[in-house]
């Protein structure tokens, strides 16, 4: 039996490697260009006006060690926002009474209890449609507990959609608190969303890639109203997403903004709770087709997780090694395409550095970060998340496609 040399085993594996690394990495260069015309973060509005009003509408099951700062915060707030309704799932850990305290301190902020959660909804989305049906403002402004709103969040957040004409709009925050694990794992898992929806530009992108963030979302009453509120998310661990996906297929104008100048997050208290948490949705999965899905996973091996050990190996290889011209050639096409990504992704992570409080080293070296990010997807992509958030969800439905 003849056995292969080295030489034609290289170009046997290189060569088709080369072929797909060069097509994805166009594909994310495309997916990346509409970046250039992002527009800068939002900037508070501490003006009151009168001529169109908000609902604040947080939901809650046993947030009382973080809702604390997010209450204070939307207490600061002045017209437009009209009232914060605090939907609670039943928290038996305090949640209710610091709401209760905050109410008696500010009576635009009411604490509702929602109804035994119907079949085939996650908790979260239902306190959204619950307070979806009691709210009052022309725009409904879904905030998560753990956030923490500047002074001026609510007007920043309508100015900001007036001036583009969105109809739907969500804010990227800027995250405080992160241990030094989540500084440097954190930043990695955030790039893969990146290079799987593409940057957020003034236009917007196909509905099929939209992203959305839940922490601070927006939208026209009305338009929800019409479009069957949160119904379309109800089985969806990515509800944003979904979401905002499906009014953009609807002719909604949906956006995705900067807000790290007006609110701030602390999402998970560890680096293993963010891994679990997160990673159960973070693949999109009830918002994305399978197929998609996996040529993600294929996108971000290929140009965020495998660059950097495939720069050392060729370049190892080239140097130590006497390669045919032909090999050559294969190797050095191999470590141009191979930096490139790399200087790509260190790019990004400039870009990104002003979307967190705290850095320092470990949010600079986060690019070594990018091949567990990569597993964490993969694992994400395979599995159907059955809990979330202390709740079971064994007998969902989701949209899996």
């Amino acid at each position: 039996m003849a056995v292969m040399s080295v030489p034609a085993m290289t170009s046997v594996i290189a060569i088709p490697l080369l072929a797909v690394q060069v097509v994805l990495l166009l594909l994310l260069l495309v997916r990346l260009m509409p970046g250039r015309t992002r527009r800068p973060p939002v900037q508070p509005v501490l003006e009151p006006r009168s001529d169109t009003s908000v609902t604040v509408v947080v939901a809650t099951l046993n947030e009382a060690r973080r809702i604390g700062p997010c209450l204070q915060g939307l207490m600061q707030q002045t017209s437009p926002m009209l009232e914060v309704l605090v939907v609670d799932s039943r928290s038996t850990d305090g949640t209710r009474e610091l709401v209760q305290a905050a109410s008696a301190k500010d009576p635009r902020i009411q604490l509702l209890t929602d109804d035994p959660l119907p079949e085939g909804w996650v908790g979260k989305v239902w306190a959204l449609e619950t307070g979806l049906r009691q709210a009052r403002g022309e725009w409904v402004l879904g905030i998560d507990a753990d956030t923490t709103p500047v002074p001026g969040l609510v007007g920043g957040v309508i100015a900001a959609v007036e001036r583009d004409g969105f109809d739907v709009a969500s804010f990227s925050p800027r995250f405080e608190g992160q241990t030094t694990g989540e500084r440097f794992v954190q930043p990695a898992m955030l790039v893969t969303l990146v290079y799987r929806c593409g940057a957020a530009g003034a236009t917007q992108p196909a509905p099929d890639r939209v992203l959305a963030n839940g922490q601070c979302f927006v939208a026209r009453r009305a338009l929800l109203e019409q479009h069957g509120g949160y119904s379309s998310a109800r089985a969806s661990f990515s509800d944003d997403v979904t979401l905002a996906r499906h009014l953009a297929a609807r002719g909604a104008r949906v956006g995705f903004l900067d807000g790290s100048d007006i609110y701030r997050v602390r999402s998970y208290a560890s680096l293993g709770e963010m891994w679990r948490e997160w990673g159960r949705s973070f693949d999109l999965k009830d918002a994305t087709p399978v197929w998609r899905r996996w040529l993600d996973v294929v996108l971000v091996w290929s140009t965020q997780a495998l660059p950097l050990p495939l720069v050392l190996l060729t370049a190892y290889g080239l140097l130590t090694a006497a390669p045919t011209a032909s090999t050559r050639t294969v190797c050095e096409a191999l470590l141009l395409v191979n930096a490139s990504a790399l200087l790509i992704r260190m790019m990004m992570l400039v870009a990104l550095r002003e979307s967190y409080v705290e850095r320092g080293l470990a949010f600079w070296l986060s690019w070594l970060a990018d091949i567990p990010a990569a597993i964490r997807l993969t694992i994400s992509t395979m599995r159907t998340p059955r809990r979330w958030r202390g709740r079971s969800y064994a007998g969902l439905a989701t949209g899996e496609s």
